[in-house]
């Protein structure tokens, strides 16, 4: 699998991610702070990782802050990109089982080595829940337009 990881910075987590990824056998692409000699602000590499799954080039996306929420609201404005911060492997299961999340994002400041690894394994062998009612909703979320107005008020 091709995973693309990006970061505003490079950490002990995110070096463990990129050797943990690659032992697994994935290909990884690194984005942002990840890329030897590059600097990039959250939003850019967040973004960068986004467009790289919306696209296809990438199967999965990472992306990481200092707290994972603004990673994951830039990674989220790409159309096509389902970003999930994670803070346990149960939350990185329900977001791949019933969000079909592509991008999961992650804490910097919050996430351990341990739970990151927990997590991946989780995230990485969850497949999204193929029931009719489920991808009713995947629908409706693909379907949804930030300058719509609410339906019914």
């Amino acid at each position: 699998m091709r995973i693309a990881i990006g970061s505003d910075e490079a950490t002990h987590l995110t070096t463990m991610l990129i050797e943990d990824l690659a032992t697994r056998g994935h290909e990884v692409i690194a984005c942002g702070a990840l890329r030897p000699g590059a600097g990039a602000d959250w939003p850019d590499s967040s973004s960068t990782v986004a467009r790289l799954v919306a696209s296809g080039e990438v199967d999965q996306g990472i992306v990481c802050c200092w707290t994972g929420t603004g990673a994951s609201i830039a990674a989220n404005k790409v159309r096509g990109a389902r970003a999930a911060l994670c803070g346990d492997a149960e939350t990185a299961r329900g977001a791949r089982r019933w969000n079909d999340a592509n991008v999961l994002a992650l804490s910097l400041r919050a996430t351990s080595e341990a739970i990151a690894r927990e997590i991946l394994d989780t995230w990485l062998a969850t497949a999204p829940d193929a029931d009719t009612w489920n991808q009713a909703q995947l629908r409706k979320l693909d379907a949804l337009d930030n300058s719509a107005q609410p339906e019914g008020g």
